[in-house]
């Protein structure tokens, strides 16, 4: 239902920096930047896995509304490998891997917030091993 979504950050470049590391477990990198004279020069730019799907546009200010994105994992050990790189570059922990049955039986997710504060979750709906 949703073909791409975007958010605003108030430092383009500590953000790249940040999802750069976090997206890459998950085989998602910044794939397109939007050339500055169709912007009004702010920096806009998206990451994905084979087109960009999640945008980040470069705002004036600290956003005041935080946001909640979930990406797609492939298996449990993308939603830990995510986590480790996000915690690594900069973010910090809101929910470690591990099993959130109230959402389902399989969900399995990590959270972490990103230098702007929104929530960021990486989730896996397949069963496995947790560990």
């Amino acid at each position: 239902m949703i073909d791409h979504l975007g958010i605003t950050v108030s430092d383009f470049e500590a953000s790249n920096v940040f999802y750069d590391k976090a997206m890459a477990p998950l085989g998602a990198s910044l794939l397109y930047m939007v050339p500055q004279e169709y912007t009004g020069g702010a920096k806009v730019g998206g990451y994905g896995r084979d087109r960009p799907v999640f945008w980040l546009h470069q705002g004036k200010d600290k956003p005041k509304d935080r946001q909640h994105v979930a990406f797609t994992a492939r298996s449990r050990a993308e939603v830990d490998a995510f986590h480790a790189a996000a915690i690594d570059a900069g973010g910090k922990d809101n929910g470690a891997p591990g099993l959130r049955p109230h959402y389902h039986a399989n969900y399995y997710g990590a959270f972490v917030f990103d230098p702007d504060g929104n929530n960021v979750e990486a989730v896996c709906h397949t069963p496995g091993v947790t560990r």
